[in-house]
């Protein structure tokens, strides 16, 4: 049984145990502050609580991760932001997607960027969503493999191959000869 005066010390060797009422007592005394470190980067209430919530199921699910249990609140906010990230992330993703189609001007009026600004984000939007994901993380916001294996729960392997693919497509879909595949610059 949990008490409240348990450390946080036996709490997090109780819950890694796998005691459910261990479990229970670490979310409830750290819910808000995961709630308060999502709010803070997502500024929306709905979104920090599904943040917060996700966090500490993390957190309790990798438990046995933490190394230290002073350092479980440092540890846990880690976890918390990176989700919020994330989460921030996937949100703009999907306004841009939502609005990119909303600025149609008569085709007189475009320039050659904006017609093949147009045809860039029409052959983009027929990737998958995954696709996507990868190829703006790594073309776009230059991140490395590993990174986006972490953000994304891919193997490193997995995230090559997804960009190897998007690029594929998306040269398919512009009109190139897939045979201009340059292998070399995943």
């Amino acid at each position: 049984m949990v008490d409240e005066t348990q450390t946080r010390a036996e709490l997090l060797s109780a819950a890694a145990r796998g005691e459910k009422r261990a479990i229970n007592e670490l979310v409830r005394r750290h819910l808000r502050f995961a709630y308060a470190v999502a709010l803070a980067v997502l500024g929306e209430r709905g979104d920090a609580e599904d943040v917060a919530q996700e966090a500490l199921v993390q957190a309790c699910a990798k438990i046995e991760q933490c190394r230290n249990a002073e350092g479980f609140a440092g540890w846990l906010r880690q976890i918390t932001r990176r989700l919020a990230f994330r989460h921030r992330r996937r949100r703009r993703l999907q306004q841009f997607w939502a609005t990119s189609g909303e600025e149609v001007m008569p085709l007189a009026a475009q320039s050659a960027d904006a017609l093949l600004r147009r045809d860039l984000l029409a052959a983009l939007a027929q990737l998958s969503e995954r696709q996507r994901e990868v190829l703006l993380l790594h073309d776009l916001e230059g991140w490395k493999h590993l990174q986006i294996a972490a953000c994304l729960s891919l193997s490193e392997e997995m995230s090559r191959q997804t960009l190897f693919q998007a690029r594929r497509r998306l040269r398919l879909l512009l009109g190139r000869d897939a045979s201009e595949e340059n292998p070399n610059e995943r």
